[in-house]
């Protein structure tokens, strides 16, 4: 179920660094080179894959954007709240 602009904004209060680009939750994330990204971006997809719910995202030598939707639902739902809360904290395991 898409959630509505209250629930959004509930969802950027309890997120970090995350907004809505073309509707979708977007987030930049940089590391030190390309490496780090490339192993951040694995860590992410097995996540992903074990949610069946999968990111749109590119890199770029050390920055990654992430964009999530539900695209069977055509918006934002719950399932994307939930991984972005398992990719930041998977960013912040690595940055420790």
């Amino acid at each position: 179920m898409i959630m509505t602009d209250s629930e959004l904004n509930k969802v950027l209060e309890e997120l970090d660094g995350w907004k809505i680009v073309d509707s979708q939750l977007s987030k930049e994330f940089k590391f030190r080179g390309f490496t780090q990204a490339f192993g951040f971006m694995t860590e992410v997809a097995i996540t992903a894959e074990t949610m069946d719910h999968h990111p749109e995202w590119s890199n770029v030598y050390n920055r990654v954007v992430i964009n999530l939707s539900t695209h069977s639902e055509g918006g934002i739902t719950i399932l994307d709240k939930e991984l972005a809360m398992k990719i930041d904290n998977i960013n912040n395991s690595m940055q420790s």
